[in-house]
């Protein structure tokens, strides 16, 4: 419970700064390509181009990751590409006031990017302590039961194993009415296979 709330609460924390720092630097990147020619539907697009290719290329890697397969070499490329654009596009916004106005326009970029990746790591984490362990990483290992070597006795054989057994007892013999109930043969049955058989001789 209390991890299911930690992870609630650090999703919550991280979406609302990538939220806040996505419509700074989205402003900030609105401004620049407005100030360099840009008008209308093209200055208003252009910045989500750029946010919107480090987001497809981070759900690709995601992908990549819970699917136990490498990165895409494009989808790597194109995160580092976005972020370059993103962080510069920013720079540049906040560069007309100095070295300090550069760093505090680059900020909500470089927050944005950090929120991207930890949302990313919640997501893998959360897959990870959720998903079923595959038949490959199961530590236990049913052993097979041995086969059994000994060969099987008919009924007739029964009977006459344990009347010839019950012969060297200290006893008297097992009754053929006892063994036909036992086994389920006709007790006219089993008196044959006692009568017929050459019996070892008694002591």
């Amino acid at each position: 419970m209390v991890d299911r709330l930690t992870r609630i609460t650090t999703a919550f924390a991280v979406v609302t700064v990538a939220g806040v720092a996505a419509i700074i630097s989205y402003r900030h990147a609105y401004e620049l390509v407005r100030s360099h020619g840009e008008t209308g539907a093209t200055a208003r697009l252009v910045p989500f181009t750029v946010d919107g290719l480090i987001w497809a290329a981070s759900m690709v890697i995601l992908d990549a990751s819970r699917r136990k397969q490498p990165a895409p070499a494009l989808a790597k490329w194109s995160l580092g590409v976005g972020i370059v654009a993103t962080v510069g596009a920013n720079v540049a916004h906040g560069a007309s006031h100095g070295a300090i106005g550069a760093v505090v326009s680059a900020w909500p970029a470089l927050a944005l990017v950090g929120s991207f990746e930890l949302l990313m790591t919640l997501t893998r984490t959360a897959t990870t302590h959720t998903a079923p362990p595959r038949n490959d990483e199961r530590t236990t290992v049913e052993q097979p039961e041995p086969p059994n070597t000994e060969p099987e006795q008919s009924p007739e054989q029964a009977v006459l194993a344990e009347y010839l057994a019950s012969l060297d007892g200290p006893g008297r013999p097992v009754s053929q009415r006892y063994l036909a109930e036992k086994y389920g043969i006709d007790r006219r049955k089993v008196k044959q296979i006692i009568t017929t058989t050459e019996l070892p001789a008694r002591a």
